[in-house]
């Protein structure tokens, strides 16, 4: 296991460095056999912070350190790491045993371990036992993808580096082949840094991740603290749908503070608000805005709702500018206009738009769940989440 440091790491494009900057003293730590993940939009320089430290990319400026010692200068092949690309790179003129056993060229196996024996174990690791002797354009990518894991163990390096390794496979086998990638990595306890775009992905399979945002970090936590608390409004924007307000503190009852969201004359009553504060900007999930909610209510008009399954996506629109709901179908009666709950749970007006596709007989099976017409809805104190004015740059 090897613990990774980058420190004041930076990254500028360019002959003199003087064009376009895609790292900006980024300061990170990675524990032993962690799994972390860089998650963040195109072009927000995770990609480049994970090439850094391969070492495929030398920084301007600033230090990458293995287990405190600095490899910044170190080549790609000094450094003892497993890389698994986006397009898997796999030689297409060799068979998935000789893959996988590219990399003990150049490096002995375990001790006590031929090649072979060392191959045939990693095949078994991944599920592709029996698979050695086929060509890699005989795979499905599910499973070009698990060669291209099995070649980058193949010689126990000391840390694994994924770049968003699973964006070409649909959802399905997504969701299968992390389960199984995260299965290995837990069982050899290897430091594993993994790029994604994918916010649900990143939350799913991290012990701890980082947001990026124009090449500097945004916030580093565990997934349930980066989804509940976001600590500035590209977070709670970037991570899964939000509710963000902009409001002016009006006064203050205990650990309570009154403020009015622009755009509306109403107000609210929310925690958490920093003494003294005269701005303020807070956050509620879709899943927190509840019919049954005392305080903090207001009316929203529907505009549009997408049935997903498990719950109902409504968007609409309030004095304050727009909403995102959420309606639990499991609990959800298409036949009563007034049953429409969840956990969080809200009341249509207006009713509901059961979609019927029956045709001509007009049998209502229940249809697929849609919503139209105006709820009401509230939040607790609590369940406002305050975030941070300054930026990154600003905290430092």
């Amino acid at each position: 296991m090897t613990e990774l440091r980058l420190e004041g790491v930076t990254k500028r494009y360019g002959a003199d460095g003087s064009g376009t900057v895609a790292l900006r003293d980024v300061d990170l730590t990675v524990r032993d056999g962690e799994f972390f993940t860089l998650v963040g939009p195109s072009g927000c320089g995770k990609t480049t912070t994970l090439r850094a430290i391969a070492g495929f990319e030398a920084p301007t400026d600033g230090t990458v350190r293995f287990d405190g010692e600095a490899v910044t200068d170190a080549a790609p092949e000094e450094r003892d790491v497993g890389v698994v690309f986006q397009s898997y790179a796999l030689f297409p003129h060799m068979s998935v045993a000789e893959n996988v056993g590219y990399g003990l060229r150049y490096r002995e196996p375990p001790a006590g371990t031929s090649v072979d024996d060392r191959v045939r174990e990693l095949l078994e690791l991944v599920d592709l036992e029996g698979m050695g002797d086929r060509d890699p354009d005989q795979l499905s990518g599910g499973q070009r993808q698990r060669v291209a894991l099995a070649r980058a163990l193949a010689p126990e390096p000391d840390l694994l580096l994924l770049d968003e390794p699973m964006s070409a496979l649909d959802a399905r086998l997504r969701e299968s082949l992390r389960r199984q990638l995260k299965r290995i990595q837990s069982r050899l306890e290897i430091t594993t840094v993994y790029v994604t775009h994918d916010q649900a992905e990143a939350l799913a399979i991290s012990d701890r991740l980082a947001v990026l945002r124009d090449g500097r970090i945004e916030q580093v936590g565990r997934p349930r603290a980066i989804y509940r608390e976001p600590s500035t409004r590209f977070v709670a924007e970037f991570v899964g749908d939000n509710n963000v307000f902009d409001a002016t503190v009006r006064g203050r009852d205990g650990d309570l503070a009154r403020v009015a969201v622009d755009g509306s004359d109403r107000e609210f009553e929310i925690a958490g608000v920093p003494a003294g504060a005269a701005r303020v900007s807070f956050c509620v999930r879709p899943a927190a805005l509840a019919r049954d909610a005392d305080a903090n209510r207001f009316p929203v008009e529907i505009e549009t709702s997408e049935f997903r399954g498990e719950h109902v996506r409504a968007y609409g629109r309030w004095d304050g500018g727009s909403v995102v709901l959420q309606f639990d179908t499991e609990r959800q009666l298409p036949s009563d206009p007034d049953g429409l709950e969840n956990g969080v749970t809200a009341t249509t007006d207006g009713g509901t738009d059961a979609a019927d596709d029956n045709g001509a007989d007009g049998a209502d099976d229940g249809g697929d769940a849609t919503i139209d017409g105006d709820v009401a809805v509230g939040f607790a104190p609590t369940d406002a989440h305050v975030l941070e004015t300054q930026s990154p740059e600003e905290r430092r």
